[in-house]
């Protein structure tokens, strides 16, 4: 048996026991090519997810409400330069009756997401009012609870949401790297988006962190990233495949498999074993989903209702309109795994939990 597969034994062995370990350590893991290494390190954070989930998912409708944006991230097909896309603003009982549909389906939560729509982002905050209003209107009618992905929210409108009890805020950063964040998303502060996630903390919402891979980051980025979140102490962690889009400057570049998303999964299951991780819908569809929730991930995002005219992000319209991206489809891929969906109960208590920091592990709980 080789040295490296002893290196790697002990790197696991100790984050199974919760024993910190160095970022360099974290970098080899991130770096495995072998397949019976790689069986290894999944097979380790399944059990560490077993450890704190059990067999349970947490499934996640996805609601993109508005695809303008003002901003031009070069890695992004809803850039405000692609003057070739489709866009759509959905209006507010567009958005309710989506949600409806998806919180019938048996969704535990509703994530709401939008470009930073040059109407909303307006001057004065003028806009973020009517914003503001819909989820407050969405909150009401579907009693589940709700994730805000709106882009940099100003302070006054992330306090305004907190007293609204309003759940989550995920605000990616994409990479940690500095210089390559310029690169991905130019004119857009770097600090700013941090700190939006600081405030949001702050007021007590549970935080979302999300990371590409294949956009030219290094092992050592994508390690700083996972040990910025786990200093950070965010309670979602998501890692995506770039996919190339079109009208955009990495329209060309070369795109990756799922496996080194995969890895990046596991890893950070098993250097931050107690928070949710999703294994998201939007880039292989439901193709993709067993790769994903075999290396560890905890969390199906990305479900999407046909017929309401939604897109999605790495991909427009991947397995939406032949509902394929739907509580029913995915079940059998839980089943294949072993796993089966929560409880609605069981993702509030989760969540109050979490929110609390004092609360007891989901599994203790008796899931």
């Amino acid at each position: 048996m080789s040295q490296a597969f002893h290196d790697l034994t002990g790197i696991v062995n100790r984050l199974e026991k919760n024993h910190p370990v160095k970022k360099e350590e974290i970098e080899y893991l991130l770096g495995l090519s072998d397949p019976r290494e790689m069986d290894l390190l999944f097979r380790a954070a399944r059990r560490a997810r077993s450890g704190y989930f059990g067999p349970k998912i947490f499934l996640y409708g996805f609601l993109y409400f508005s695809t303008y944006c003002r901003n031009d991230c070069a890695f992004c097909q809803y850039r405000k330069s692609n003057q070739a896309l489709p866009r759509y603003r959905k209006t507010e009982s567009e958005i309710i009756n989506a949600a409806k549909e998806m919180a019938g389906a048996g969704v535990h939560l509703v994530d709401l997401t939008m470009g930073e729509d040059p109407g909303v982002y307006s001057p004065g905050e003028s806009g973020f009012g009517p914003l503001v209003r819909m989820i407050q209107s969405l909150e009401n009618e579907i009693r589940l609870p709700l994730m805000i992905s709106p882009g940099v929210l100003p302070d006054t409108v992330l306090e305004e949401l907190a007293r609204e009890r309003i759940t989550w805020y995920a605000c990616y950063q994409e990479t940690h790297n500095f210089s390559l964040y310029k690169t991905l998303r130019p004119g857009q502060e770097f600090e700013k988006r941090l700190a939006a996630k600081q405030k949001a903390k702050d007021l007590g919402m549970l935080i979302e962190e999300g990371i590409l891979t294949g956009v030219g980051e290094s092992l050592e980025d994508l390690a700083d990233s996972i040990v910025w979140m786990k200093e950070f102490g965010v309670d979602q962690a998501r890692v995506m495949t770039f996919v190339p889009q079109a009208n955009t400057p990495m329209a060309h570049t070369v795109a990756q498999d799922h496996v080194k998303e995969c890895i990046i999964i596991a890893v950070m299951r098993l250097v931050m074993p107690e928070i949710l991780i999703p294994a998201s819908l939007d880039v292989d569809g439901l193709s993709g989903l067993q790769a994903r929730l075999d290396a560890g991930a905890n969390v199906v995002t990305s479900i999407v209702p046909p017929q309401k005219g939604l897109a999605g992000v790495a991909h427009h319209s991947l397995d939406i309109e032949d509902s394929r991206r739907t509580v029913d489809q995915l079940l059998p891929v839980l089943k294949t795994c072993g796993l089966e969906p929560a409880l609605p109960e069981e993702y509030r208590a989760w969540t109050a939990a979490r929110m609390d920091r004092t609360g007891p592990s989901f599994q203790q709980k008796g899931a």
